[in-house]
């Protein structure tokens, strides 16, 4: 009987009859609360991807979600004659439709969680050294439409949200996450664990609390450090200790730490339980390395499309011109003038670059004044040729997802020395 349905994730996200469906059909979590649409798509996908490795899954209810989802299409009486082994079987089906660019590994080494996920740079650097996610949440909707595209999973929604929170497994190795830096303007001036309170740092610290996983593994900006004359990361720091967790910090280039071209300095706080790892000890940071690659190696000379280009009909193209004269460097728009990044790499990339304001990053091309595209931006972050964005989302998305995201080989590097701990010598 299943052979007669077919009911793709392409389709219903694309199809609004199942977006408004959520809002009628009375299905709702443990305590009660209304199951949002991209939270049922993430029940759904974790719930798929354990199928296909073959454990025992923890997303059961990713079953009652497709269910819903079919009879939306063919009709609750159709549907009620399919048991849930046959929707299972069309989620494995479904899963080998999606092509997933990023697999986890068939025999993984440790287990991790991937919170703030953006586009899956955390996501790529534990997978490296073999490690599976088991769990991830990303607010974004555009952000979570790209993580399906490379990775076959919706992250789930709001990690704010009692209704998110209660799908992470009771126990996994590391905790991974690019947390939102908030003011911390009351808690700054405070001491202790509940002064994170009301900031996304708290809900941070609240899993960790409530899971206790072996290791913690957070990104912010460089910032941090010495945001509110240093008690906002005082507060960080002291909330993972009074955690019983050993910390380690410090503020990583990307052009000296990970032989990428971009100019981006974000701070690595790294914590251990000691009583799971009792060699935390012999964590270490890794060293600074050459930077060999250039600009050119990020940078695409077949770019045709004529959306990245700015030509001389262009109120700006005047400035550039006038600004821009070498192939080598990479310029930034400020609003009123140009400017020559004289470092011979790219600028830091921002989550408002793209749109038409400052900080767009522009190179100069036997074609051409040009913005980086997209796929070029993601380049400098340091994701692998076969990463994609979502077909489904504008340009403006997509360079938002690069600039919001993290260096790839940095996170690997410091991926390796945790893993290193973690897992000794196997």
């Amino acid at each position: 009987m299943d052979e007669l349905f077919e009911l793709g994730i392409g389709e219903i996200i694309d199809d609004r009859r199942y977006r408004k469906s959520t809002l009628t059909d009375g299905l709702t979590s443990a305590d009660g609360t209304p199951i949002a649409f991209m939270d049922r798509l993430a029940l759904l996908t974790h719930h798929m991807s354990e199928l296909v490795a073959g454990a025992g899954s923890a997303y059961s209810d990713g079953r009652r979600m497709y269910r819903a989802f079919l009879s939306v299409k063919y009709g609750d009486k159709a549907v009620a004659e399919l048991d849930d082994d046959a929707i299972d079987r069309m989620l494995v089906d479904e899963h080998a439709r999606i092509k997933v660019r990023f697999p986890a590994s068939d025999i993984p080494r440790f287990t991790f969680i991937d919170l703030f996920a953006g586009i899956g740079g955390f996501r790529l650097a534990m997978q490296h050294f073999g490690g599976k996610c088991v769990y991830s949440s990303e607010f974004n909707e555009a952000a979570q439409l790209t993580y399906l595209h490379n990775y076959g999973e919706v992250p789930f929604g709001d990690i704010t949200s009692e209704q998110t929170k209660m799908f992470i497994p009771e126990h996994f190795d590391v905790l991974c996450g690019g947390f939102p830096c908030q003011a911390f303007s009351v808690a700054g001036y405070r001491r202790g664990f509940d002064d994170a309170r009301g900031t996304l740092f708290f809900e941070v610290a609240e899993i960790i609390r409530r899971h206790r996983p072996r290791a913690v593994f957070l990104e912010n900006v460089k910032n941090l450090q010495t945001h509110d004359n240093g008690r906002t990361f005082a507060v960080i720091k002291g909330t993972l200790e009074e955690l019983g967790y050993r910390v380690f910090s410090k503020v990583l280039n990307a052009m000296e730490y990970a032989d990428v071209p971009q100019n981006r300095e974000r701070i690595i706080i790294v914590a251990f339980d000691p009583e799971q790892v009792p060699n935390y000890g012999n964590f270490e940071f890794p060293e600074p390395v050459q930077l060999k690659r250039t600009i050119h190696d990020m940078i695409d000379t077949d770019v045709e499309d004529e959306r990245y280009f700015y030509r001389e009909n262009h109120i700006y193209y005047p400035k550039l011109r006038e600004a821009m004269l070498s192939r080598d460097t990479i310029y930034q728009w400020r609003r009123i003038y140009v400017r020559e990044n004289k470092s011979g790499v790219c600028p830091t990339l921002t989550a408002n670059m793209g749109g038409g304001g400052h900080n767009v990053p522009l190179i100069l091309t036997d074609a051409g004044i040009r913005k980086l595209t997209p796929k070029e931006c993601a380049n400098f972050m340091g994701f692998p040729e076969n990463f994609e964005f979502s077909p489904r989302l504008a340009e403006s998305r997509k360079y938002m997802q690069a600039g919001n995201s993290v260096v790839v080989p940095l996170m690997v590097r410091v991926a390796e020395s945790i893993t290193d701990i973690l897992l000794g010598h196997e």
